[in-house]
């Protein structure tokens, strides 16, 4: 088998899907008033099912989190270098959050497992596992926390001590449609009552079509934005994303010692395109949704090829 070959058969569904909402929009199937209502569907439905059944099903006593710690402090830390660097606003938040967010359920568990077979996902899973919890929740608190230093100098609301400043941003941080369904999810999965299989089962259908509907609102709505004009910031993002961030894994994990099955796996979810998650958290705060859009394919298509290159680079390691 081919180093391309599973990376064609992971990235090509979601090439397709992204194609099929562009159709449709282009064809005003899906017009763009509906964009929004679709939008909350995902958001605040089909992403709510999909966060709480993982947390609430996940044996967290069971998973070894040392191979996953430096993919998170990596990620961390690079957000945080964006965040600087482009200035400290809510549009700096959602342009770091898409250098560090990968689609590593729909695109990475069936990379992983046609190149390295059953024993990667085990690494896989665990990350998966933490991958919301963490860096959807940073990202929560620190865009509240951003949002609410905007609106107070632009005079849209009260001033306030910083102290109450943090509160605020903190309470809408945790009753926020992301990080919700994880702390309840994680607090139900701590009593070791599973799921009943009527509760269980349409939650499954419903976190099953997140994803799917999730990259044709991404087709939607980049067939109502001027892509040409976004080009060149959708291509620094995806190269952010898919270059820079395995990059940075990889240095990282071969200075601390990282070897065999773990490292590749982490250096090749890092070098995963943008996830849909990212244009949503664009979509709800508003804020640089056709650039998201765009990165999101543009890192998708690239992906074809440095993904490639990097697990052609781990197979000398």
């Amino acid at each position: 088998m081919s180093l391309d070959q599973p990376v064609f058969s992971a990235l090509l569904p979601v090439v397709v899907l992204i194609g099929i909402g562009f159709a449709a929009g282009r064809l005003q199937l899906i017009r763009g008033a509906a964009v929004r209502d679709l939008s909350n569907l995902v958001f605040l439905v089909l992403v709510q099912a999909l966060l709480f059944r993982t947390m609430a099903t996940a044996r967290l006593d069971r998973l070894d989190l040392h191979s996953v710690a430096l993919y998170y402090v990596v990620s961390g830390l690079l957000f945080f270098a964006l965040l600087l660097a482009r200035g400290l606003s809510s549009r700096s938040a959602v342009l770091a959050l898409a250098a560090i967010f990968s689609n590593t359920l729909m695109i990475g568990v069936p990379l992983v497992q046609l190149a390295y077979g059953d024993a990667a996902l085990v690494s896989l899973f665990t990350l998966i596992s933490m991958h919301a919890l963490i860096l959807l929740t940073l990202a929560t608190v620190v865009l509240e926390l951003l949002v609410a230093r905007e609106q107070a100098a632009a005079g849209a609301g009260p001033r306030r001590h910083i102290a109450a400043t943090v509160a605020r941003a903190m309470k809408n941080a945790v009753l926020h449609p992301v990080p919700l369904p994880i702390i309840v999810g994680f607090l139900y999965s701590l009593t070791g009552w599973g799921l009943h299989p009527v509760v269980e089962q349409p939650l499954r259908l419903l976190g099953n079509a997140f994803g799917p509907v999730a990259l044709v609102l991404v087709g939607v709505t980049l067939a109502q934005t001027a892509i040409g004009t976004q080009l060149k910031g959708a291509l620094q993002i995806a190269a952010l994303k898919t270059v820079l961030h395995p990059l940075l894994m990889a240095a990282a994990g071969w200075a601390l010692g990282l070897s065999g099955l773990p490292l590749k796996v982490m250096v090749v979810a890092a070098a995963l395109p943008i996830g849909a998650n990212v244009f949503l958290f664009s979509q709800r705060y508003h804020k640089e949704e056709d650039l998201v859009t765009a990165a999101v394919a543009v890192s998708t298509v690239m992906a074809m090829g440095s993904i490639s290159v990097v697990m052609g680079l781990l197979g000398t390691l």
